[in-house]
């Protein structure tokens, strides 16, 4: 976007043809925004979803425009997400792909059709800091849907043009509502699946299928004795007791991974609690580029999350070494897992986060 383009009622909006795109679009139009849906193929195969998204388009009767991104999201998504798993990590692609491929490439879109704002059917909301001059993504008034744990990364060039219209709507099902009174066709349409990219079989069926296979090494236990044979780290996460392949009289979790010595570590449940968490690669929403906590944040209060699901607890976060956030919890968290994010909040607010590390 140009500095001197100003803001104008056009918004580029992420559309998929599932319900909740929908309904934004339906929410911005009656606020009188001129919608133009936008949707990724990210396989550059995906035919039914593309039908899907214009049927809703034309039935919305908005502009609709489709793009190839296949070699952009490969590169920079499933191969991030392959090699991830075969360093023992288990990444969350969502987190990689909004900066880097889904909001880049649709303020990209926007800047080419004039248009100021960019929208998506994310459960989050937006507010600004008279006193930054900053905006803020916040969780959204549906606790159970809140989606801005995936939004961290996004930076203040993003977040300041964005609208979320879902963001008040306190539950799916008056989503879905809002939508079947509209009569478009997808009112009653199955949340789509947990990861966009792999459409049948397991993560690790995919891994396989592209090249990235295990390697057989040992289970050891914190002392570094040897338990047996693993068939390789990445068919294993942090907090996982079944599918091991071997048993051991009582429960065993694998509480690490070990990747310069192809190891993976065991231990009990209670070897999987801990309240000091570090965090790596870390981003905050008033910077514009990935960079070490702002001072003002250094010895702050935070709710913290370390997982989508988990719910929202205590913390203080501090500088670290080597550019890190330390966390120190006021409870033991359970299964912090490299590879995916921990996430800040003052309240509400999100105020940034970073993927969790296994090393100091």
């Amino acid at each position: 976007m140009t500095k001197t383009m100003e803001k104008n009622n056009k918004v580029v909006l992420g559309l998929s043809g599932g319900v909740d795109s929908t309904a934004a679009a339906l929410l911005l139009k009656e606020k009188g925004y001129e919608v133009i849906g936008l949707f990724f193929d990210v396989l550059g195969n995906q035919k039914k979803e593309k039908e899907r998204a214009e049927q809703a388009a034309r039935e919305l009767e908005i502009a609709f425009v489709y793009r190839n991104i296949k070699e952009a999201f490969s590169e920079n998504v499933i191969s991030y997400f392959c090699k991830s798993y075969q360093k023992g990590e288990t990444p969350n692609p969502c987190i990689l792909c909004n900066p880097t491929i889904k909001f880049k490439l649709m303020q990209e879109e926007a800047d080419r059709l004039g248009a100021f704002y960019l929208a998506t059917g994310h459960y989050a909301k937006i507010e600004f800091e008279q006193k930054t001059g900053c905006h803020f993504i916040k969780r959204a008034e549906n606790e159970k849907k809140d989606q801005s744990y995936m939004l961290y990364r996004l930076p203040q060039s993003i977040i300041r043009r964005l609208l979320f219209p879902l963001g008040s709507i306190e539950s799916k099902e008056l989503t879905r509502n809002f939508v079947r009174e509209h009569r478009i066709h997808n009112a009653d349409l199955k949340d789509s699946q947990e990861i966009c990219f792999i459409k049948e079989g397991s993560y690790i069926d995919y891994l396989n299928h592209n090249g990235y296979t295990g390697k057989p090494g040992n289970f050891v236990d914190k002392e570094g004795t040897i338990l047996g044979k693993h068939s390789g780290i990445i068919n294993y996460t942090i907090g996982q007791r079944k599918g091991l392949g071997i048993t051991f009289g009582k429960p065993m979790f694998v509480i690490g991974m070990d990747e310069a010595e192809n190891q993976v570590v065991l231990g009990e449940n209670e070897d999987l609690f801990q309240k000091t968490i570090y965090a790596k690669n870390c981003r905050f929403s008033i910077q514009e580029e990935e960079a070490e906590m702002p001072e003002e944040y250094n010895g702050i209060s935070v709710l913290a999350k370390i997982r989508y699901a988990s719910k929202p607890s205590k913390a203080i976060i501090y500088k670290a070494e080597n550019g890190m956030v330390r966390a120190e919890f006021e409870e033991m968290q359970r299964a912090a897992t490299p590879g995916q994010s921990i996430v800040f909040y003052m309240e509400s607010r999100l105020i940034g986060g970073g993927f969790i590390s296994q090393k100091q």
